[in-house]
Order: C-alpha cells, then sequence, then structure tokens
C-alpha cells in the first residue's frame, strides 16, 4: 500500500467498518449511522481502495458480514482512531464551556464505600466549586474504555494498566483475605495454605480484571479452584459466605469486617495485592480540578489504607491543597 493512501482516510470509513463488524449486517450498520444502506456499502469501498485490502466477507443471503484478516486489523486500528477523535471533541466541548471546575470520575463498589464517603466531603473544602459527576461499574475495561473516548476525565482502576493512551497515579494496594463462614475451621487462627484454600468451593468476582490472576496463581501451584458462583457485588458474595454456600478469597476493601456471620483470614503471603490507582488519558489536557482530585484523592486513600490494616476508620481532616 502507496503511504500517501491513508491520507485519504477519512474517520466516516472507519465508523462504517466498525458499525458492520458490530452489527453484522450492512443494514444493521445503516440503522445505526442513519445512513442509507447503499451509503454504507460506499464507505467501505472506499476504506478497501484506500488500504488495497479486502476488509469484509460479504456473504449472499442474509448471513453474518464477517471481517477478514485485514479487516480485524483496521478495526483495532480504527477504534483506537475513533476513541482519539471522541477525546479531542470532549476536549474542545470542556474548553468551549469553560468546565474547568468540573471532573467526570469513573469508579466501583469498594470505592464508591470506603473513599468516595471522605474524598468528595474533602475536595469541597479544596475546591468548593468542583462539580464530580460519578459513573460506577464493575469493569476496568468499560471504565478504561470510557476514559480513552473522554466521557471520563478520571477513573479509579487496578493496576497494572492495559495497553492504551493512560498515564496512572498509584493509590495503595489492597491485600487479599480469605473470607469464610464464622464457625469455619480455617478461622481457628492457623495458617492457611493453597491447598487448604483450593479445597473449599469459591465464590468468584465476575468482572474483576484482577480475579483471573489469582485464579491463575492457584492453578501455577497445581490446584484447580472450584468456583460455584461469581457475582460483582461484595455485599452478595459476603452474604452467600454467611449462609454457608462457599469461601471467598476478597480484596480486603471489598469486606465488611464487622460482617456477621463471617470471618476473615489475612492471605498476603499467599497472594499479591490489588494495586489502586487514579487513571487519566495522557494526551488530553488535565484540569485544575482534577490536578485537585489525584491530590487529594492519594492523601485519602494512604488514611483508608491505614485504617484498613488497623481496623479504624479515616479521618474527616482538611486536605492540603498546596
Amino acid at each position: 500500500m502507496e503511504a500517501d493512501r491513508l491520507l485519504s482516510l477519512e474517520l466516516r470509513h472507519l465508523a462504517a467498518l466498525t458499525a458492520i463488524a458490530e452489527e453484522e449486517t450492512f443494514a444493521g450498520a445503516a440503522r445505526r449511522l442513519g445512513y442509507s444502506q447503499s451509503a454504507v456499502s460506499q464507505q467501505l469501498a472506499a476504506l478497501e481502495r484506500i488500504t488495497g485490502a479486502r476488509l469484509v466477507e460479504r456473504p449472499p443471503g442474509r448471513r453474518p458480514a464477517g471481517l477478514t484478516k485485514a479487516g480485524t486489523l483496521m478495526l483495532r486500528h480504527g477504534e483506537a482512531m475513533l476513541a482519539r477523535a471522541q477525546a479531542i471533541e470532549a476536549d474542545l466541548a470542556a474548553a468551549a464551556e469553560g468546565t474547568d471546575g468540573s471532573v467526570r470520575l469513573g469508579t466501583y463498589q469498594s470505592i464508591g464505600v470506603h473513599v468516595l464517603p471522605v474524598l468528595l466531603p474533602r475536595l469541597g473544602v479544596a475546591f468548593p466549586d468542583i462539580d464530580v459527576q460519578l459513573l460506577e461499574s464493575a469493569s476496568d475495561f468499560e471504565l478504561l474504555d470510557q476514559v480513552e473516548r473522554g466521557a471520563l476525565d478520571l477513573t479509579f482502576c487496578m493496576l497494572p494498566l492495559e495497553d492504551g493512551p493512560f498515564a496512572a497515579a498509584e493509590l495503595f494496594a489492597d491485600p487479599y483475605v480469605l473470607v469464610v463462614q464464622r464457625d469455619s475451621p480455617l478461622a481457628d487462627g492457623r495458617r492457611v495454605t493453597a491447598r487448604d484454600i483450593a479445597a473449599q468451593p469459591l465464590i468468584g468476582f465476575r468482572s474483576c480484571r484482577n480475579e483471573h490472576r489469582i485464579e491463575a496463581q492457584l492453578k501455577a501451584r497445581g490446584f484447580a479452584p472450584s468456583i460455584v458462583f461469581r457475582s460483582d457485588d461484595n455485599t452478595t458474595v459476603q452474604a452467600l459466605v454467611a449462609a454457608g454456600m462457599a469461601a471467598a478469597l476478597m480484596p480486603r476493601l471489598t469486606v465488611d469486617l464487622h460482617y456477621q456471620g463471617t470471618a476473615y483470614v489475612d492471605v498476603g503471603d499467599l497472594f499479591p495485592p490489588r494495586l489502586l490507582g487514579l487513571v487519566w488519558h495522557r494526551d488530553r489536557e488535565q484540569s485544575q480540578a482534577a490536578r485537585v482530585l489525584i491530590k487529594v484523592a492519594q492523601e485519602v486513600c494512604a488514611e483508608v489504607h491505614r485504617s484498613a490494616l488497623l481496623g479504624t476508620p479515616p479521618t474527616g481532616r482538611r486536605a492540603s491543597t498546596r
């Protein structure tokens, strides 16, 4: 392919390819984009001329339209380019609207319970005009996608990061504990081994990115964990443990340490902790409000980490904004 051919590439060509891949039919892609079906075909034909490659298989009848190997490759690059365009649009909109005091923040359940109730009031003192808009998801992948597209300015996320245009500030390490029914023999104070854990039926998380790492570490030791149920709700997991359904490996921040019917056993010597951080788009202009939020979040999370280890709640003292 000649290098200067790509200069005629347009975002609408990539949008058509993405819609075809996701809808699996030209008609579905047309409805999604608000084009006629012939217009979608024209956009794809233009993209195939530019790339010099067939990108979509066109089966007869109504069978789904699948991507070729070249199409899959182009789709991956195209999605990144479309995300960058959306990030540019978000920056331009913020500049036009003067929303320097607004921060769109991604979060998930354990952060919402233990960090945000301290962070948000302290931010109000440090930056009285700040407007924090929250989006919760159990999936790091969804939150990172929103950061890449400019729909979020910052998000709490597990580290290390996935590939992408991201930068991060580490907040703290969240150690794993084994949550068991209160009268379980594993709660008697003796050292728990990987073999002990693998011998238990376990409740796992459904969307947690770190979950497969923990299970992989058990498998690497020669143990096949028996996962009997998965949930993204921390309270549901702990309630089912209390009911005797199974045990659960949980980051300490996700556990209610005073929940009746359960006990927890430190297993930090068996599994590395969950690393938590704040993530942003490295190529977007960061607002003053976002910079203040990162600084205050680091202070609050240092307190939360200490309190999680000591079993005491963090204080509500004023944040330093210097």
